[in-house]
């Protein structure tokens, strides 16, 4: 079957020749002829007449563009501002940088009903948890209830979410704490350790809002899914492992974070128990995992276990005043001042020996706060049907941690155990945030005096039922099912926080997460294919059994970008494949004429992988073979055209739209070539 050649545009002569129209339009076969050569192929009737084509032309400023804008901005925030006059961009703007303008003059007497259940219901919540989260950073424990109070409001104005509720988190307060605790001694030098807390709430607002302005949020996402269970899960056990010190009434406690320390720490000190501790904490416990499980399985009870803790902390107060707790080895929170947050802008360390460390707890634990957060706003807007801006969310959590870190606040973020109360309470608008605050405010003013003989034990038994909740062991068994490698670094992420630590068993997490992907780029999937018998479809040889090699040809398929990282393992794989296909299953020569490479899933290649495709070529043709590539996508043609005007290594025949078009077309000239006798 004859074919004419095209001339290549731009060329020299007309001996010129492009390769970038593989197939002359309109070309067909006849009925016969068709016949008889799908038949020695085993694939189906077609016709041949498809063209494979270049990308409109645009300018480097033009691609350049366009590849930002995929990276910066993918969701297209200025969309809105288009064919609006100047006044409405205005508006606009400002509604984008303060959310409540968007939705504050609709706002109505019906939806502030809800929002004021919500709030009192997730301020309940957070009374005892600002104090308990507070003692587990080995902050004062009036600072949880400061960081309950002005973070809340500043994010009911800049936030997207209409069912995050802010505050003291257990995971950010843990690392926080067992940070700092590595340089000062919480208790010996307690100023220096509050201004460290804030100043590393300072540094972790900073980089918060930074990757929100410069819209750098994809850099979270290498905390993968199976990162974070895993990370969650050893930090729970690590927090509940921590509260034994409460629970059990000890007071000479490790300050290692491990599970062995802590561990030998309980079974050290013994004598240290207290029944009267351990009698208090197994009921208060007990208590509060029942709420918990009644409101799981019953939603429309949520206001059990958003007023369990309260109602414990009341309980035990009365009881701990009413017997004289401290006569029997019960500790108590003592006395906690009155008043609001006083500021805090000259307590922040700028310099000095402990920068490097205030940055670097302000940085991890401005990650995982971030995260969280995120995370828990997105789930409960995909509930809702509604959509969270990842980078209005980070720059609105960011500044509130920066303005909180001048008002006595320490790290805050979206809690999932509060959100899930909101969401259950009917919250409709961030305003159940500003009655929370509130709710706060009148406690801060007016009711400090009456926590006084709050038991440490009930705040331990608080955290523990709070964060068992992270331990998603359902989530830990799909990744099993799922991806053998993604439970690997769950695995690694849980022992690496209980057995060595918070912040270390994060970064060895995402280290295995960062060489999982650089393995996914360094060795990209290249498979063999063959034919479907009766249809011009191509698959994995290894995936479909019913597939077929076609006699004389090697058909491979690249399914990943072709760039300096793999080019030399893919260049070992088809050469490997060329060789075995020439020695036959049975080690005879066969007669392997060409070799097909599948490019449709190459997306993207660099100046190494236009050299592993040159080299190929020059491999190929030495051995008598003919190298065809089929359906590179558009920039990757591109870059073959201007390589194919500097090398030449491209002939007419070597691109092709599809396999079977090129099997075809192929084996048709390979029956001419071999002669009118050949079978």
């Amino acid at each position: 079957m004859a074919r004419s050649p095209n001339k290549l545009e731009g060329g020299h002569g007309e001996n010129s020749y492009s390769p970038f129209v593989a197939m002359e339009s309109g070309r067909r076969l006849d009925g016969s002829e068709s016949n008889s050569e799908l038949e020695s192929v085993g694939m189906g009737k077609m016709e041949v007449h498809h063209q494979v084509v270049l990308p409109p032309r645009r300018s480097t400023f033009s691609k350049f563009k366009r590849k930002s804008k995929e990276i910066f901005f993918p969701d297209d925030p200025l969309r809105q501002f288009r064919g609006q006059t100047c006044r409405t961009k205005f508006l606009l703007g400002f509604q984008y940088l303060f959310p409540i303008l968007d939705w504050g003059p609709s706002y109505s007497f019906r939806l502030l009903r809800s929002d004021v259940v919500a709030g009192l219901t997730i301020a309940s919540l957070a009374i005892p948890q600002g104090i308990s989260y507070a003692k587990l950073a080995n902050l004062p424990p009036i600072v949880g209830l400061y960081s309950s109070f002005v973070p809340p409001l500043i994010y009911a104005l800049l936030g997207s979410s209409r069912d995050l509720a802010v505050g003291p988190v257990s995971i950010a307060s843990l690392i926080l704490g067992a940070m700092l605790s590595e340089e000062v001694s919480p208790t010996r030098d307690q100023a220096l350790f509050l201004q460290l807390a804030f100043t590393s709430t300072f540094f972790a607002g900073l980089f918060q809002a930074s990757l929100g302005i410069l819209r750098l949020g994809f850099l979270i996402d290498f905390l993968s899914k199976a990162t974070l269970i895993g990370f969650m899960a050893g930090s729970a056990v690590i927090v509940s492992l921590q509260q034994l010190k409460g629970l059990l009434g000890i007071e000479h406690f490790t300050k290692k974070m491990g599970i062995v320390p802590v561990m030998s720490s309980v079974f050290h000190n013994t004598n240290e128990w207290s029944w009267q501790t351990i009698l208090m904490g197994v009921c208060f416990l007990f208590v509060l995992l029942l709420a918990r499980h009644i409101s799981l399985r019953n939603p429309k009870l949520f206001w059990v276990s958003a007023g369990a803790p309260l109602a414990s902390v009341i309980i035990s107060t009365i009881i701990v005043f009413e017997i004289k707790g401290q006569k029997h080895n019960i500790s108590i929170i003592g006395h906690l001042q009155r008043g609001l947050n006083p500021p805090s802008w000259h307590s922040l360390h700028f310099g000095g020996k402990y920068l490097l460390l205030t940055l670097k707890t302000g940085l991890i634990t401005g990650i995982v706060s971030l995260t969280e957060g995120i995370a828990v706003g997105r789930t409960f807007a995909a509930m809702k049907n509604y959509k969270v801006d990842g980078n209005k969310e980070m720059m609105a959590i960011g500044l509130m941690n920066m303005v909180g870190s001048g008002t006595s606040c320490y790290i805050t973020t979206g809690a999932f155990s509060r959100s899930a109360v909101n969401h259950n309470a009917g919250a409709k608008t961030a305003v159940s945030n500003i009655v929370m605050s509130i709710a706060i405010m009148i406690t801060l003013l007016c009711l400090m005096p009456l926590f006084a003989y709050t038991p440490n034990v009930v705040l331990g038994a608080i955290i523990v039922s709070a964060v068992i909740g992270l331990i998603d062991i359902p989530a830990a068994y799909l990744i099993w099912k799922i991806d053998k490698i993604d439970f690997l670094v769950c695995l690694c992420a849980f022992f690496g926080v209980i057995f060595i630590s918070v912040q270390d068993g994060l970064a060895l997490a995402v280290l295995i997460s960062i060489l999982k992907v650089l393995l996914q780029i360094t060795r990209p999937k290249v498979v063999m294919l063959g034919n479907i018998p009766g249809t011009d479809i191509f698959r994995n040889l290894n995936h479909y059994k019913e597939a077929t090699k076609i006699p004389g040809f090697l058909i491979v398929a690249i399914e990943a970008p072709v760039n300096f990282a793999n080019t030399t393992y893919l260049t070992e794989r088809i050469s490997r494949w060329i060789e075995e296909e020439q020695e036959g299953d049975d080690g005879k020569a066969v007669g392997l004429h060409y070799v097909i490479i599948d490019m449709s899933g190459v997306s993207a290649i660099d100046t190494s992988g236009i050299t592993l495709l040159t080299d190929l070529k020059k491999t190929t043709t030495n051995q008598g073979l003919e190298l065809v590539l089929v359906n590179p996508v558009g920039e990757v043609l591109e870059k073959l055209k201007r390589a194919n005007h500097a090398d030449k290594f491209m002939g007419v025949e070597t691109l092709y739209l599809s396999v079977g078009e090129a099997v075809l077309f192929l084996s048709s000239k390979m029956k001419s070539s071999a002669g009118p006798n050949s079978v």
